[in-house]
C-alpha cells in the first residue's frame, strides 16, 4: 500500500473527499527459454483497486476492479521466450465502477491503494489441470471436479491421497469427459478446530504414456450441516461459535500482511479459547486461511460489502467466482457472507453454489436468511425473545463492539450464558 511508503494520501472510508489517485508500477523480468510452449498465466493475488496490465506494451487483457480479489491474465502470446519482458500495471486507488467504491471503499475503515498482495507467474503444459473443487465427508466419502484443459476427451485423472507427506493405499481414476471422481477413505481422521487432520489429493492428467500435468490440493474430511429450526452441526456435533471479526492489517503495511502475522493472529484467537473467525468485510489472504486449517479455526468468508449499495450484479458476479474459485477448498471455511449489514445483493446468491461444490449455506450478516438470524448488536432483552421465542438459528455475527460498548469483556458472560442456555443459539462474533 503507497500510503505506508510515503506517496499518496491517507483516507479513512467515512472522509467526505477520498482521494483518487493511481500508481504506474514498472518492473523488467526474465522468462525462461524452457518454458517456450507452455501457456503461462500472470496472476495477481489482489490489487487496490482498479488494475490495468500490459506486457512488452500491450494489453494483458480487461480492466479488473475490485480490490481483495485474486485475477489474472494469459500473457503467453505477449511474451519473449528467453528475454528481458516489461510488465506496466496502472492501479487506479477509486474504481470507475460505482458499486465497487461503495461496496469496499465508503467504508468504515481504513481504505488504501496499490498492489498489496503477491504477484506471479504460473507456467503450465498446454494440457493441465487448471483447478480442483472437494467435497470431502466425515464419513470418508469425497468428490473431486477436476477443470482440466485437454485435447482429447480420454485423457485419464489419477489421484493419490497423503496424509503427513505419506502416500496412503489406494487410487480413484475418471476421465477428462467426465472429470468427477469419487471415492471413499477407509478411516479418515475429520477435520475440526480441536483435532485440524488435513490430507493432500495428487492428482495426475495423463495420456497412455506419461503424465502431462500434476497438481496437488490440502483438504480435510469434514461435514457442515444447518438444520433448521436446531443448529449448525459439524461432523454431525452441534456447535457454538466462539468467534471474532478479523480485518487483514498491520501498522506498519496496512492491508499487505506476511504468513507470520497471519500466524500470530491464529495463535492468539485460539489462546483465547475461540474457534471461528468471521472474515471482515473482504477475502483475506490466503495464508491466513491456511493458518485457520491447519491450526483449526472456524471461518465465514466475506465478499467485501460496506451496508448499502452492495456490488452490481455484472462486477459482483465476477468477484463471487473470484472468492469461492479461489478458496473453495479450505476445510476451515463452514459459510459464505453476501456482504455485510445491507450491502446484499441477492441476484447473487446462487452464483457461489456454481463454483462450490459442497454448497455451503450463505449467509447475510445482520438479516435474517436461509433459516439463520445474524442480527448486529441485539440488546439483551431482544437476545433473550429471539432465541426464547424465535424459529432461526441465532448468531450475531458483530456483538459487543469494542470500542463503543465499554470493552468486548462488558456483559459479555451475561449474553454467553444466554446463548449456551438455548439450543437455537449458535454462538457469536466479537467486534
Amino acid at each position: 500500500n503507497w500510503e505506508l511508503q510515503g506517496f499518496g494520501q491517507y483516507n479513512f472510508g467515512r472522509d467526505k473527499i477520498l482521494a483518487d489517485e493511481k500508481g504506474l508500477y514498472r518492473y523488467v523480468f526474465s522468462v525462461p527459454s524452457r518454458w517456450n510452449g507452455k501457456k503461462v498465466f500472470l496472476v495477481f493475488e489482489a490489487a487496490m483497486t482498479d488494475t490495468e496490465v500490459k506486457i512488452n506494451g500491450r494489453s494483458a487483457g480487461p480492466v479488473h476492479q475490485g480490490g481483495f480479489y485474486r485475477f489474472r491474465y494469459d500473457v503467453t502470446s505477449l511474451l519473449r521466450f528467453g528475454r528481458d519482458n516489461l510488465l506496466e500495471a496502472t492501479v487506479a486507488k477509486m474504481s470507475s465502477n460505482a458499486s465497487v467504491n461503495e461496496a469496499e471503499r465508503t467504508a468504515d475503515y481504513w481504505v488504501f491503494g496499490g498492489i498489496f498482495r503477491p504477484v506471479y507467474l504460473q507456467a503450465v503444459p498446454q494440457e493441465h489441470i487448471d483447478r480442483v473443487a472437494i467435497d470431502a465427508r466425515a464419513d470418508g466419502t469425497f468428490k473431486i471436479k477436476v477443470f482440466a484443459q485437454c485435447r482429447a476427451a480420454d485423457r485419464k485423472i489419477i489421484c493419490r491421497l497423503q496424509q503427513n507427506g505419506r502416500l496412503l493405499p489406494g487410487s480413484w481414476s475418471a476421465t477428462s469427459d467426465r472429470p468427477l471422481i469419487e471415492g471413499k477413505l477407509a478411516d479418515a481422521q475429520t477435520w475440526s478446530p480441536e483435532f485440524p487432520h488435513l490430507y493432500t489429493a495428487v492428482i495426475h492428467l495423463q495420456d497412455q504414456i506419461q503424465i502431462l500435468h500434476s497438481v496437488s490440493e490440502k483438504f480435510g474430511f469434514r461435514t457442515v450441516q444447518v438444520r433448521e429450526h436446531d443448529g449448525i452441526y459439524v461432523n454431525d456435533q452441534k456447535i457454538q461459535f466462539r468467534g471474532v471479526c478479523r480485518h487483514c492489517f498491520w501498522p506498519e503495511s496496512g492491508r499487505c500482511t506476511s504468513p507470520s502475522v497471519s500466524l500470530q493472529d491464529v495463535q492468539l484467537i485460539k489462546d483465547m479459547n475461540m474457534n471461528a473467525v468471521r472474515m471482515s468485510h473482504y477475502p483475506p489472504d490466503v495464508h491466513f486461511l491456511d493458518a485457520c486449517d491447519s491450526l483449526g479455526l472456524f471461518v465465514i468468508d466475506e465478499l467485501a460489502g460496506w451496508q448499502f449499495p452492495p456490488y452490481d450484479t455484472a462486477v459482483g458476479k465476477k468477484l463471487v467466482q473470484e472468492l469461492v474459485v479461489r478458496d473453495v477448498n479450505h476445510p476451515c471455511i463452514l459459510l459464505w457472507a453476501n456482504g455485510n449489514e445491507g450491502g446484499f445483493n441477492y441476484e447473487l446468491l446462487p452464483e457461489y453454489g456454481k463454483y462450490d461444490l459442497q454448497n455451503r449455506t450463505v449467509i447475510h450478516p445482520w438479516e435474517k436468511i436461509n433459516g439463520l438470524d445474524a442480527f448486529h448488536y441485539f440488546p439483551y432483552d431482544y437476545g433473550i425473545a429471539s432465541v426464547n421465542h424465535g424459529r432461526d438459528i441465532f448468531f450475531p455475527t458483530e456483538i459487543l463492539h469494542g470500542l463503543y460498548d465499554g470493552g468486548l469483556g462488558a456483559g459479555l458472560d451475561d449474553y454467553w450464558n444466554l446463548m449456551v442456555a438455548n439450543p437455537l443459539s449458535a454462538g457469536a462474533f466479537l467486534w
